[in-house]
């Protein structure tokens, strides 16, 4: 099953999260931890220790939805600090749901004219 989140808003919780939480304990770590809103309708993601795990929290208007996915094989690729997640896109979970590392690509390189 895939979704379509063109248009939303994408965040990363970095680090390991407790993943015994349902949508409840997840919405709590979203407004306490994180210091957004969940209710927002915006799309947050959380990865276990293992990194082996993640689940997707996201308000519709009429109730949460929370998705999981586990990997049997490999790890998930994660950040760890607050400086090194971000707000990602919808081809970016794309990426990011087939394992691939889009956080070690190659950043895009900026330049200015120096008088």
């Amino acid at each position: 099953m895939t979704f379509d989140f063109t248009g939303t808003r994408i965040f990363i919780k970095p680090g390991a999260t407790d993943l015994r939480k349902a949508a409840s304990g997840l919405s709590y770590q979203v407004r306490d931890e994180m210091k957004m809103k969940p209710l927002g309708g915006d799309v947050f993601l959380f990865c276990s220790r293992s990194r082996k795990l993640i689940k997707a929290l996201w308000w519709d208007r009429t109730g949460f939805w929370l998705a999981q996915k586990k990997l049997e094989k490999a790890k998930w690729p994660w950040p760890e600090t607050a400086e090194s997640a971000q707000e990602i896109n919808s081809e970016e979970i794309q990426l990011l749901l087939k394992g691939i590392n889009f956080w070690s690509a190659h950043k895009e390189l900026h330049y200015s004219d120096i008088d």
